[in-house]
């Protein structure tokens, strides 16, 4: 892929990322359901890497590589998106976002909008390395391909689980108020936001060509850089824990203490 033509698909996604955004701003509004937001991010980050996958550039049908991380973004935002839309048709708000309105006041519309925006340009920098790795034009199956697919199973199959476990446990009517630090959960306050990341390191596994055959597959790396920033210190953790030690106060705070906050380990 030659670097106009990277740019050019970094503009047509872009565009692409601000129009899904600017969908779930209005969805937001008009149900007054902030958990929609998060449903619409990850089936438009899926979606439009999809099509960046497998728009065909230069004639002929898709290669295997470019089928196989198309099949890999679509499995990704089917499980996470239709998680949250089931939690968000259970649940309903997002505790996260429905804080940040509360604090911006009269003026939540407004920065709520352009808050979206910011999360739309963490989708296309995650949108291009999934391009990135479809398009690392190396011919076979390089052990790293291979690498790469199986660690995003895993992943995947991680965060499976981890959601599970908290669902199960929540749905007892004996935990209610109640930490859950059982399974993974004993080993990280938040396994499922590990295994999201750790799915995003396969695709520059990928993309990298070693030989040189593939520079801006390099590019790739940016994608578990950006999603560890916004998990652990932006979006995911910190609003998060701020919410449960409103709601689970004492217990939290002690599950804090003895619990990793993202990587697991044994607990202390």
């Amino acid at each position: 892929m030659s670097l106009v033509l990277f740019l050019a698909m970094a503009a047509l996604c872009a565009a692409a990322m601000a129009l899904v955004m600017t969908g779930a701003w209005v969805a937001q509004r008009r149900t007054g359901n902030t958990g929609w937001v998060d449903v619409c991010w990850s089936f438009g980050v899926g979606a439009v890497a999809c099509f960046g996958a497998l728009l065909p550039l230069g004639g002929g049908a898709p290669g295997w590589r470019q089928l196989a991380v198309a099949a890999m973004a679509a499995a990704w935002c089917l499980r996470l998106g239709g998680h949250i839309a089931s939690r968000t048709r259970s649940v309903g708000d997002d505790p996260r976002y429905r804080a940040l309105i509360d604090e911006w006041g009269s003026d939540a519309s407004r920065r709520m909008f352009w808050f979206l925006q910011a999360q739309a340009a963490i989708g296309i920098v995650l949108v291009l390395s999934i391009v990135l790795a479809a398009r690392n034009p190396a011919s076979g199956v390089r052990a790293q391909d291979a690498f790469g697919v199986f660690l995003f199973g895993a992943a995947v199959l991680g965060e499976t689980i981890a959601d599970r476990q908290l669902r199960i446990f929540g749905a007892d009517a004996a935990h209610q108020g109640k930490v859950c630090d059982t399974g993974l959960w004993r080993w990280s306050r938040h396994p499922n936001y590990f295994f999201e990341w750790l799915s995003w390191l396969s695709y520059p596994i990928i993309a990298i060509d070693l030989a040189g055959g593939h520079p801006l597959g390099w590019l790739a790396v940016a994608a578990p850089v950006s999603m560890y920033w916004v998990l652990v210190h932006v979006s995911g953790i910190p609003p998060l824990e701020q919410h449960m030690l409103r709601s689970r106060g004492d217990a939290f705070r002690a599950y804090q203490l003895r619990t990793s906050a993202f990587i697991p380990l044994p607990p202390r």
